[in-house]
């Protein structure tokens, strides 16, 4: 990132986006056919920005459930002191009033991040060493977020909208769209171009709530620049409120296959995969995103799913969620999936500060070509956080010898009446799971497909219905998704053979 221009803005960063109606058709018939797009009837609202900006012609607002928020100071009677209160908290800390206050005994509260668990065991001041060691160093962008974004998502669920209702309620869909130039000017004098979305979802007392996520790319037929995503999200889920997350980032196109090849396997005339990837214009692309939850009401749930299957160079999404209050309760998904020479980072951060909280985690990782991908899971339980239940489960995939994998699950407990597991595999894909789909009819590449799409099933049904469609449609998430997989099946033979990898 420091080696890379990102240093230009959109000079209408803050208007609204106003298309001609050719524009209109093109990109919503791009947008359809990419997947990420939801009809009229199977949403409750929507909301589409591209390279950041509002684009009221694609959007379905309601005033009384999805906003686009321009101004702060404009909409008085959106903009309540407690949406102000929301955008201006920053991460990892660094805000120290709490969202909600903790209760620490029968008639007492802790409203202070850093005086958790105190006086032994608490974090202390955001700036300190111990505290930086625990933090997933998103602070400062959203700060350049909250300085720099020119619009933001505002998903408000009223008081027990859709209570009661035994289906599941309709989504509002959030859609990011990113363009080849990222809104630069023709005639640009920087290198690159940074935005900086921002979405603020509060879920009130007793409320139901679905909502879709999706970062796409956006074919405006301009020169592809190297472009900074740095996303920013923040959830608030009050009492006995509902909230179902879908994050979807599919942006920097597909990744070169076959870049795990040597140079001497490739035929005379053969493109080398290595050489391509490189020249690949998503290859200079960084994409961040920042998901900060706080379940700030008792019995609050939050369900969240992040998919991560875009081809930016650069890809660091930050997942954390804080259940502040009594018998609050988490359930976190995620899938990453690296190829070409992408670098992939997913942090996670669970924090158990009220009592009787329950967390559950899946986090799974697939990793080919010559790619890096790490995963940091870190849950955190405070000393008044007793009767605490939380599990979590990370498991990667390696497809290939060049591929690079970091696995760093951790437990930090300081109250003594809980129940907490956590665990972490990496491996290849079973040989022996190979030779038994082999045996009934399949053949390896078959069988390897269905192995890897099978992995990856568990998170992906997670997501909205909506979302998913039918296996046979083009446009399904389930369709894409095994399309990105069929794109790092292995090629060549591998250099180290074993018990769990395949040829």
């Amino acid at each position: 990132m420091v080696n890379q221009d990102y240093s230009g803005s959109c000079e209408d960063n803050g208007k609204i986006v106003e298309l001609s109606e050719e524009e209109i058709k093109d990109y919503r018939v791009q947008l359809e056919k990419g997947g990420s797009w939801i009809a009229d009837d199977k949403c409750q609202a929507r909301l589409v920005y591209i390279n950041g900006r509002f684009v009221p012609q694609l959007s379905i607002e309601k005033d009384d459930l999805a906003v686009n928020i321009g101004n702060i100071d404009d909409n008085t009677s959106v903009v309540t002191e407690d949406v102000k209160s929301y955008l201006s908290r920053l991460t990892d800390g660094h805000t120290d009033e709490l969202a909600a206050p903790v209760p620490t005994g029968e008639d007492t509260y802790c409203n202070s991040f850093k005086k958790l668990s105190g006086p032994d065991h608490n974090l202390g001041e955001p700036t300190s060493q111990f505290a930086i060691n625990t933090q997933q160093g998103t602070a400062c962008f959203a700060a350049l977020n909250t300085r720099l974004t020119g619009a933001v998502a505002y998903v408000r669920a009223p008081k027990g909208l859709d209570e009661g209702i035994e289906e599941h309620p309709k989504p509002v869909l959030i859609l990011n769209a990113v363009t080849n130039s990222g809104g630069a000017a023709e005639k640009s004098d920087c290198d690159g171009m940074a935005f900086h979305p921002r979405v603020l979802i509060v879920a009130e007392e007793k409320s139901r709530l679905s909502v879709v996520q999706a970062c796409v790319d956006l074919d405006d037929k301009s020169e592809a620049v190297p472009k900074l995503y740095n996303g920013y999200t923040q959830v608030f889920v009050k009492e006995g409120a509902n909230v179902t997350h879908s994050f979807l980032e599919e942006t920097g196109g597909m990744v070169t296959a076959g870049v795990e090849k040597s140079d001497d396997s490739f035929g005379e005339g053969e493109p080398i995969a290595r050489n391509v990837e490189s020249e690949r214009a998503a290859t200079k692309d960084t994409h961040l995103d920042a998901i900060e939850v706080q379940v700030i009401g008792d019995d609050g749930t939050y369900a969240g799913t992040v998919m991560s299957v875009g081809g930016s160079g650069r890809i660091r999404i930050a997942h954390s969620v804080a259940l502040l209050r009594p018998r609050a309760h988490v359930k976190l998904n995620g899938f990453f999936l690296s190829g070409g020479n992408q670098r992939t980072d997913c942090k996670t951060n669970i924090h158990h500060a009220a009592q009787g909280t329950t967390s559950e985690q899946i986090q799974k990782n697939m990793i080919g070509g010559r790619a890096t991908g790490a995963f940091r899971g870190r849950i955190r339980v405070e000393q008044s956080a007793q009767q605490t239940d939380s599990q979590q489960i990370s498991r990667t995939i390696l497809l290939s010898d060049r591929s690079r994998a970091w696995a760093v699950p951790s437990l930090e407990i300081i109250a003594d009446d809980v129940q907490c597991t956590h665990g972490a595999t990496v491996s290849d894909l079973s040989e022996e799971e190979l030779f038994y789909l082999r045996s009934r009819g399949l053949d390896t590449n078959q069988a390897r497909n269905l192995l890897m799409y099978a992995f990856a099933d568990d998170v992906c049904s997670e997501v909205d219905p909506v979302m998913l469609q039918s296996v046979d449609s083009d446009e399904g998430l389930q369709s894409r998704l095994i399309k990105r997989l069929q794109n790092v099946v292995p090629q060549g033979e591998r250099a180290v053979m074993g018990e769990f990898q395949s040829s």
